[in-house]
């Protein structure tokens, strides 16, 4: 049975509602909320919560979580993401995971999972697989995202995904199989090897139990060798697998080097509006071989670090203690922007430069090219 948070009651009771109402008076500067927050975090409605109720290891570098959210969150759509921020050693970090479970999840037992891969370097990831625990709580966003099925479903799809790039898609397959409403779909996975496929036990018994989803794993390594190019996406291998390719819509989340190859594949045929694509990171151009960085001076917090030009801003003042508002990490939010006090920076999209004094700055997609001063 689903436990009623603390707004839930209160809206069920219209006098538990108003008598809320006054503890907030009565509690001011802060509010009844933070008060409930100690008895349960889940019940806080200052800030949205999520517990972590259990773990399991998908893959060695990739865990799931299952969340259980408090008040105010809303069902997603298959393919959404949302942003988790916890604290890591003791610095706030966020940052944004696609949902793998099927929105009718929720009505059953209230709860969304999400599928993390450690990333090497990577402070939050390493932290989310290796060292969270159930009975942990993290703040949780409201998803967000529109790398979702139309409501008018296609009759045909296909999905290409590598990695965690699984995720999203993962979800469309878990709604659209409890929905009974699985269409004739060809699913192109790749991996490193066998044992690095993610949800590889639910993809096969999908494949069993449903003739229409054709499932296509390509392990991109041999064991004991690097990967080889020939083993990644090719035209060739999509001509052989999923010969229609032409007819269908295609939903693809990957690496950025997958992603580029399918949409110069799709542009070749000119059906690029067939082609819908998730990425996890900003699409980045490539560094100029003549790139240099240089001194980076953060005016507010009078702080002063160097930078090799190809790390990003909102990096380079995380590894100088800073903490700046930040979210998708990719350019897409606009959370962490920064305002150009005098300096130079290159844009990590597009190396356009960016010289003006007073420019706001996304400094998650920025590098230092030159010295630079910012208002951070």
């Amino acid at each position: 049975m689903k436990d009623l948070s603390f707004a839930e009651t209160s809206a069920r009771h219209p006098l538990l509602a108003r008598l809320g109402g006054i503890a907030d008076l009565l509690a001011w500067p802060l509010s009844a909320s933070h008060y409930v927050e100690l008895v349960n975090p889940l019940w806080a409605t200052h800030a949205r919560r999520a517990r972590v109720e259990a773990v399991w290891d998908e893959t060695r570098d990739a865990r799931t979580l299952t969340l259980r959210p408090g008040r105010s969150w809303q069902s997603h759509r298959a393919g959404q993401h949302v942003r988790v921020a916890l604290p890591v050693g003791g610095v706030h970090q966020v940052r944004t995971y696609s949902i793998a479970s099927a929105p009718e999840r929720e009505l059953d037992d209230g709860c969304i999972e999400i599928t993390v891969k450690a990333v090497a370097g990577g402070r939050v990831s390493q932290h989310l697989v290796r060292a969270l625990r159930p009975g942990s709580v993290v703040q949780l966003g409201l998803p967000e995202g529109d790398f979702v099925l139309p409501d008018a479903l296609p009759e045909r799809l296909l999905f290409i995904t590598a990695g965690s790039g699984i995720t999203p898609v993962m979800s469309m397959l878990r709604s659209l199989a409890a929905r009974g409403e699985l269409p004739d779909i060809a699913h192109l996975h790749y991996a490193p090897h066998p044992y690095d496929v993610i949800f590889a036990g639910e993809l096969a018994q999908l494949a069993n139990e449903h003739p229409g989803y054709a499932l296509h794993l390509s392990y991109t390594r041999a064991l004991g060798e690097p990967s080889a190019p020939r083993r990644h996406f090719t035209a060739a291998q999509l001509d052989g697998i999923c010969p229609d390719w032409q007819a269908r819509d295609v939903y693809a989340c990957g690496p950025q080097g997958l992603l580029d190859a399918l949409a110069a594949r799709w542009q070749e045929g000119d059906l690029v509006r067939r082609l819908h694509v998730e990425r996890f990171r900003a699409p980045l151009a490539e560094v100029p071989a003549d790139v240099s960085g240089g001194r980076v001076r953060f005016s507010r917090s009078g702080r002063e670090v160097e930078a090799d030009g190809r790390t990003s801003l909102l990096r380079v003042a995380e590894d100088a203690g800073l903490n700046p508002p930040h979210g998708c990490r990719m350019g897409i939010c606009h959370t962490c922007i920064a305002r150009l006090k005098s300096g130079c920076v290159r844009d990590l999209r597009s190396n356009a430069l960016i010289r003006e004094p007073g420019t706001l700055v996304q400094v998650c997609v920025a590098a230092a090219a030159g010295n630079v001063e910012l208002e951070l």
